[in-house]
Order: structure tokens, then sequence, then C-alpha cells
């Protein structure tokens, strides 16, 4: 295994062994899943015995305390803290923070205005500031702020660390474990990182707690924590880890996406030039909305496209095996890591002609959200595996779907993206696509974008509808009140309380829905 671009081996030995291969690690096996038909037969229809995580010492137990529901095996305590998330993320509970992430996506255009060298900033802040309203009630306004700062360079460490060979090799060889932190200088670094990130999220929901009692908060998810919290005997730190998971999921995916959709308009320019007619053509001299969407076929194919063409997760999080399995001939140990080779699945030629192309036309019939792609019976016509599978499937789709539409089509509707020039010859500078961060979920490296404003007419009308939104906010510039519409689901544990849903393949008669409840 190279120390980077992992992916590229796995998508070379996924050529070299076909769809379903094994490597013996130490004392462990991996399953390495690189076809949509074995993702769909396994992850989705065995998922009762697919949904664990393998045992990740270092980026689950030393630098998040065992807390991180990411990383969290299968059992009770997974299965409630995923049922609070449903509580507050499923399709109906989603629709409440579209005013969110309409006041933030003009927020953004503004900054996208005023400093537009500073994008990868403004996209962070973007989807920071969703996530910090939907989970804790409150915006983030800047973009050099401390905590969204740290937020983000932790982030990116714990995915470093995880991903690391330091890591793998403290899983395969657990013996390891017991050598000194001087000897293991990734293991002190690791719990000083965990102490860092455990004051963040636990400070976080502290804040929103004491407001609660104060009868201050705003309503937003971690509301349904603290009701929950004493029913459930869950702790501070279990309940500020799980909404500093979200955080971290809200925030960081969308905006690693949204960055790969600016680098693609540089490397392939005649994207914007369609995106930017069919959006003229359907909005004209208007800012587009959600209402667009259906007539913006072109627009909705670059969202698919972006998480095709640079897939954030791009080795998935590996699933576990909770008992021994047969598929194919193969037999599949209980406990074995099984990787969602989502790089190798979304650069098959025989999926996608030219896949290293970015071309949104080849999604030019296909309608579906992301939640209707995963769960679609033919695996063949599922658009993208960057939200997982199977009962780990990401619960923020619904939301992730919609605030990169409105990022990518009011962007494209309000700016031109160029390439940077090389004043030392006068040449543009094209990105590079393999220039990625290292980890378990990656995003591309800095790089350089000339952004203008299409028109001054644009620009003006981006300044008249942020003042439009200045009116809903305080002189602190957060919300006076709470969206209209904004209905807080309390989290009920009397019967038939909904904690699970997840789906079935059934022979020849689609999907069946199995919901659990308590």
């Amino acid at each position: 295994m190279p120390k980077e671009k992992g992916h590229l081996q796995f998508q070379k030995w996924a050529n070299e062994y076909g769809p379903i291969y094994s490597l013996i690690l130490g004392t462990q096996v991996m399953i390495v899943l690189s076809s949509d038909r074995v993702v769909k037969d396994l992850l989705d229809a065995r998922s009762a015995i697919y949904s664990s995580r393998p045992e990740m010492y270092l980026g689950q137990r030393v630098v998040s305390g065992g807390l991180r529901i990411v990383l969290m095996e299968y059992g009770e305590l997974w299965r409630t803290l995923r049922g609070i998330i449903h509580n507050g993320l499923n399709v109906k509970a989603s629709l409440a923070y579209v005013p969110y992430q309409d006041l933030e996506s003009k927020a953004m255009l503004c900054g996208f205005l005023e400093q537009p060298s500073q994008f990868f900033k403004h996209l962070r802040r973007y989807t920071n500031s969703i996530s910090t309203q939907m989970i804790f009630g409150f915006r983030t306004l800047d973009t050099d702020d401390p905590k969204l700062e740290q937020l983000f360079r932790g982030f990116e460490k714990w995915s470093e660390l995880a991903g690391s060979q330091t890591a793998a090799l403290l899983d395969v060889f657990p013996i390891l474990r017991y050598l000194p932190d001087s000897l293991l200088p990734t293991k002190r670094y690791a719990k000083e990182l965990h102490k860092k990130e455990y004051g963040l999220y636990v400070g976080h929901f502290l804040d929103t707690k004491k407001k609660f009692r104060e009868g201050k908060a705003t309503p937003c998810l971690c509301l349904d924590l603290i009701r929950a919290q004493d029913e459930l005997e869950l702790s501070d730190g279990i309940a500020g880890y799980l909404s500093g998971s979200l955080l971290e999921a809200g925030s960081d995916t969308s905006a690693s996406t949204l960055i790969g959709f600016i680098q693609a308009l540089l490397i392939f320019p005649e994207v914007a030039t369609l995106a930017q007619t069919e959006i003229d053509r359907v909005c004209g001299d208007r800012i587009p909305d959600l209402s667009d969407l259906p007539n913006l076929p072109y627009t909705r194919g670059i969202i698919k496209e972006s998480m095709r063409w640079m897939p954030t997760a791009i080795l998935g999080i590996p699933h576990a095996t909770t008992r021994d399995d047969e598929y194919l001939g193969y037999h599949i140990p209980s406990g074995s890591g099984v990787m969602l080779n989502v790089w190798a699945i979304h650069n098959d030629p025989s999926r996608h002609s030219e896949p290293r192309r970015f071309d949104p036309s080849r999604w030019a019939h296909d309608s579906q959200t992301s939640a209707a792609a995963a769960t679609n019976r033919d695996p063949a016509k599922r658009d993208h595996f960057g939200f997982g599978a199977g009962r780990r499937i990401c619960q923020g789709m619904h939301i992730a779907d919609r605030n990169l539409f409105l990022a990518i089509s009011r962007l494209l509707w309000a700016f031109e993206f160029r390439r940077a020039v090389d004043p030392s010859t006068g040449e543009e500078i094209v990105p590079t696509p393999e220039d990625l961060t290292n980890g378990l979920l990656v995003c591309p490296n800095s790089f350089d974008a000339d952004i203008k404003p299409r028109n001054e007419f644009k620009a003006e009308a981006i300044r008249a509808e942020w003042s439009k939104m200045t009116k809903l906010l305080d002189d602190k510039l957060q919300w006076k009140a709470a969206p209209e519409g904004l209905v807080q689901y309390p989290f009920d544990l009397l019967k038939g309380h909904v904690v699970e849903i997840y789906f079935v393949p059934m022979q020849n008669k689609g999907l069946r829905s199995h919901i659990r409840v308590i």
C-alpha cells in the first residue's frame, strides 16, 4: 500500500482481481467491494450483518474517546443515537431548514463578491453556518471564526490520523498499542487532538443546554438530545460528540464537494457556459430558488457529477460483519472489515464512459434525489455512493442535496469562473484534480481561481437580496425569531417511536421498508 493516494491502488486491484477481493492485514481480513451490484447485494440487502464497524483504535478509541457515531460499532447505543438523528433530519423535518439554506447561500454570494480569492473559506462558512443553526441554533458569521477554523482543521487532522499507516498498524497488530507514548508520537498527538475536539463539541452542546434551561434556546436538534438525556442516560460526552459529529458531516463534506465543483469548472470551462445558458433561460434576472430545480436538468447534472467526480469519502468508511456469510462462493468471516470502494465504482467505465471527464450531461434523464437513487432496486441507476450504503447511509442527504443546488445554481447565475494566470509566464494555471488531501475523507488542496460577477446588475442584485435578508436578523446578525415553519419535533420515548428505517429488496417486487420502533 502506498502512503498516499491509496484509492488508486484499490482501483488497480479491482481491475485486476474483480469486484470483490480480500486483503489479509496482519490479524484482520478486509473485503473490498468495487461494483454497484456487490454493494447492493451485501451492504444493502444484507444490512443486518454488514452494518457494524471494524475496530479503529486510533481514530475511534483515542482521538474520539469511543464517542464518534460514524465509527461506533452496531448496537443498542448506535441505534438509539441513529433514531435521534433520524428524528431531526428526515425528509419532513429537513424542510424546516430551507430558510437557513436560503439565507446562508445569499450571504455566501456576498462573500464571493467582496473577497473572491477566499472562496474556500466562504464555502466552508456557508455549510458550517447552516449546520450550526440546525444543530445549535446560532449562525457562524465570520470566515475566520476560531471555532470554525478549529472544526475544519481538527476534522482534517482526525481524517489523516484515522486513515494513516500508524492507525492501520495499531489495528493490525494490537500489541503495539502498549508501547509508551514516547515511542508512539502519533498516539500522543491523537490524545491531544481528542482534548481539543472534546472541548469544542461538548462546549457547543453545553452552551445550548444552558440556553435551554434559561428559556433562551432557538429550536434545534440539540433540544432533542437535551430532552432525551435523562431518559436514555446519555452523558454530556455522548451528546456533545453526537452533535459535533453532525456538525462535522454537515460542514465538511458539502464544502469539499463545492470546492471540487469549482475546480471542475476551471478544468472544463465549457460546463459553466452550458449551465449559465440554461439558468439564464429559466431564471433570467432573478436569483434561482428551489422551485427551479425541475427546470434545470443540466445544473442538476452538475450536482450529481460533482459528487461522482470528486467523492469526499473516497473509499467510504469501512463496515464490518457481525457473523459469517457466503456470497458467490466466497466465505466472508464474522468480524471482517468491508470497504466500499467508492472511487473505483465512480470511475468504472462500464458505468460511466470517460469517467475522468466532468460531464453533467450524463445525468440528463436522471431526476432522482440522492435518497431515491440510493434505494433504486437497480444499482446501475444509483448516481453516486458518497453517502454510503445500507443502515450506515448518511441521513442528512436531503439537506446536502439542497445545500449543493442552492450554492451551485446561484454561483453560476452570479459569477464567472476563470483560471488564474501565472504572473511570471502569463499562462493559465490549470488545477490538478489528483492533488487531494490525505485521509478517510479528502478534498482538493488549495488552488487559485479568477472569480468575478458576470455583470454589475448581478452584483447589485446580490447586495439587494442580502439587504432583504438582514431585516430578518438582529444587530448581532442572528435570527430575530425562529423562521416561520421551523417546528421542533420532540424526541418521544413512548411506544411507537421510530428509531430505525431500512430497506430490503424483494424478489421482483422492488424494496420493502422495515421500521424498527420502541
